[in-house]
């Protein structure tokens, strides 16, 4: 471990918070929870503080970026604050072009297909990473015991994103290139994950006190593409971070097929997707492996009768795991009511 002493999991403010103490499988003191995306979009303050600010700029400004990120935690007494970011950031900082286009998402200058354009992509370098190790540590300063979740892109979600140059449906250009160029798609592979994980890495030493891995494309793939292909390159993001003795958490999007693949790359904690009750994602990791998850978010706008049920449901499904720590099945959507996210909070901590 080389976190230093004043690292918030090192002086006791977070080695015994709810969030961890579940992460570790022990028994929290109260039942954790915190949202995927729980910054941002449903949040009114966030829309007024954003107001003529691109996404990508928003991320790289470390006072908005710590308010954006504490926000949710003022608002809805959460367990834990996720880091404000976006998984292109890397890119960004390393000098590849793209932005993040309103209502479409990340969009590249040019796609990354050949070669050429792999050995063209620049290094990600350590001192790139200032503004985000201080924006980590305006957050922390103000968190006290509440801890931070850093947060990178999978290396395939991110490859995937530089192969089609922009979001897809169906990821066919990724796919392609992993059976039809094995030798670049690994180049390429290799090349995400030592960005993302070179950008956990950096939010862990300034003050984040675990880390997650999201996935949001790796449900594209089959189990042998995805053990084959892609398991590596995620090991290899988080071989930047196990030194640091952080938990680590692995989310993926339609992946409830992967789990088992998808925690042997080294994880501590998997998150669920709501397609998959937590009873049987538990019972596929052969029961020893703490859960976080999974509310379906379409339920947050059902009446709340159905959504305490549904609430209710997951809290019991999770029980059956080591340990459970509650989120959503995916991200807070843009037209969520504050107020329900607020009052789930409380329904989650009373049970």
């Amino acid at each position: 471990m080389t976190l230093i002493s004043n690292h918030p999991l090192m002086d006791g403010r977070t080695a015994n918070s709810p969030l961890i103490t579940a992460y570790r499988g022990g028994v929290p003191s109260r039942r954790p929870v915190w949202f995927m995306r729980q910054a941002g979009r449903s949040l009114p303050e966030y829309r007024k503080l954003r107001e003529g600010t691109t996404m990508l700029e928003s991320c790289l400004l470390p006072a908005m970026a710590a308010e954006i990120t504490l926000q949710p935690v003022r608002r809805h007494d959460v367990d834990a604050a996720i880091f404000f970011s976006d998984i292109v950031i890397p890119l960004k900082l390393a000098g590849v072009g793209v932005d993040i286009v309103p209502g479409v998402g990340p969009v590249l200058d040019g796609p990354i297909r050949t070669a050429a354009d792999v050995a063209a992509l620049p290094e990600l370098t350590d001192a790139a990473l200032d503004p985000i190790r201080e924006a980590v540590a305006l957050t922390v300063a103000e968190l006290g015991s509440t801890p931070l979740i850093g947060f990178a892109g999978a290396p395939f979600t991110v490859a995937a994103y530089m192969v089609e140059g922009r979001p897809s449906r169906d990821h066919l250009g990724p796919r392609t290139m992993m059976h039809g160029e094995p030798e670049l798609w690994a180049e390429l592979m290799n090349w995400a994950a030592d960005a993302s994980g070179k950008f956990l890495r950096a939010q862990i030493e300034a003050g984040a006190s675990a880390g997650q891995l999201f996935d949001s494309w790796a449900g594209s793939l089959s189990l042998a593409d995805y053990t084959q292909h892609v398991a590596p390159a995620s090991s290899r993001a988080l071989d930047h971070v196990r030194d640091l003795g952080v938990p680590l958490i692995h989310f993926g999007t339609g992946t409830g097929e992967l789990l088992g693949a998808m925690h042997d790359v080294g994880v501590d904690v998997m998150g669920v997707d709501y397609r998959l009750p937590l009873d049987e994602a538990n019972r596929r990791l052969g029961g020893t492996v703490p859960l976080q998850g999974n509310i379906d978010p379409a339920l947050l706008s059902a009446p709340w009768e159905v959504l305490e049920q549904h609430v209710r449901e997951v809290v019991e499904a999770g029980s059956t795991a080591p340990s459970h720590v509650v989120n959503l099945g995916h991200g807070v959507p843009p037209g969520t009511d504050p107020a329900v996210l607020t009052r789930l909070v409380d329904l989650v901590h009373s049970i």
